[in-house]
């Protein structure tokens, strides 16, 4: 790995992996018990990407929004979607100032670093499209004009995994723009122990409060952690191992539909962040495959047949990644 330092050096690489620790040690301290999804969170941060997350309510959703806010010094905003919500009521909408006799733009709630999308596939397509240019480009276009949402800016949208009535499939289009799909679940029952006591006894030692937090990296070290995750060089190797990954989702026996391109570059882009978090500025073969189910499990849909027998999009890749051999470095 002689050229991984190619774009950053040695010294720029230790400093930004102590500023990601920090910042995983202090979202750890507040999200009790969900070391995966704290992970995952991470590298979809670092790698400048947004969240879908899966699970059923009360489980920390928002507070892991307001954590990630306070550590990093950034504005968060809150959407709740419903029904009856407009496209407008998230992208901001225009009205006329009499006493000026003019126009005036009024920003929505995506004008923001971090935007929670609570229960996002309650609201109808036309609602959840909204989101579909500001996660690709981070810009709005409204009534003719360009807003350009200022960086860094992160969309984590959460859905309840029970069918319910009321709800709406996210359409294909806006599943893809999701880096991950992360599944958050009840706590191990130590835990949830430790969770119940520090907020029944009002002990702020057991679990500290969001407001208690320190921030710990500035927007502008988080956009420099950003661009270093992004120059981590990948062996050839290692990207084929990627794509061939991806690939094999499209001619699989069960799987309907696989993962299009933007399924390996999200891959490629979350193994990077994982080799950030291990300390290493080169990507290995586990960071690929440890990367697998939350980038590519909203993106393949999965024949009637194994849906009878019980099987889930994650257990598909599982086999899946088996079955293919991982480069030797």
């Amino acid at each position: 790995m002689s050229d991984a330092y190619r774009n950053f050096s040695a010294e720029q690489f230790s400093e930004a992996h102590g500023l990601v620790n920090n910042l995983r040690g202090n979202i750890a301290k507040i999200l009790v018990g969900q070391t995966a999804v704290v992970e995952h969170v991470l590298m979809a941060l670092i790698a400048g990407g947004h969240v879908l997350i899966e699970g059923v309510p009360g489980l920390g959703k928002t507070l892991l929004v307001k954590t990630l806010a306070r550590c990093i010094g950034g504005e968060y905003s809150r959407s709740q979607f419903t029904p009856d919500l407009m496209p407008s009521d998230i992208t901001g909408h225009s009205i006329y100032d009499i006493k000026n006799e003019k126009f005036e733009f009024r920003k929505g709630p995506i004008f923001t670093n971090f935007l929670l999308a609570d229960e996002i596939n309650r609201a109808p397509a036309k609602t959840q499209a909204a989101l579909l240019e500001v996660m690709q480009e981070h810009q709005v276009s409204i009534d003719g004009q360009l807003f350009v949402v200022t960086p860094p800016f992160m969309v984590l949208a959460t859905q309840n995994p029970i069918e319910q009535e009321g709800t709406y499939p996210l359409p294909e289009a806006e599943l893809d723009r999701f880096m991950m799909k992360v599944l958050i679940d009840y706590p191990e029952v130590e835990d949830e122990l430790r969770l119940v006591f520090a907020v029944t006894s009002g002990s702020t030692q057991e679990m500290p409060q969001v407001d208690h937090l320190d921030q710990c990296l500035s927007q502008q070290e988080l956009i420099s952690v950003q661009n270093i995750v992004s120059s981590i060089e990948v062996d050839e190797r290692v990207l084929r191992y990627c794509v061939d990954i991806v690939r094999a989702t499209r001619n699989r026996l069960g799987i309907v539909q696989g993962a299009g391109p933007r399924g390996s570059i999200s891959l490629i882009k979350a193994a990077k962040s994982k080799a950030m978090i291990s300390g290493r500025p080169y990507v290995v073969p586990d960071d690929v495959s440890e990367s697998v189910l939350p980038v590519l499990r909203h993106r393949i849909a999965l024949s009637a047949e194994l849906e009878i027998e019980g099987l889930s999009t994650s257990d598909v890749l599982s086999q899946l990644i088996e079955e293919i051999d991982a480069p030797r470095l």
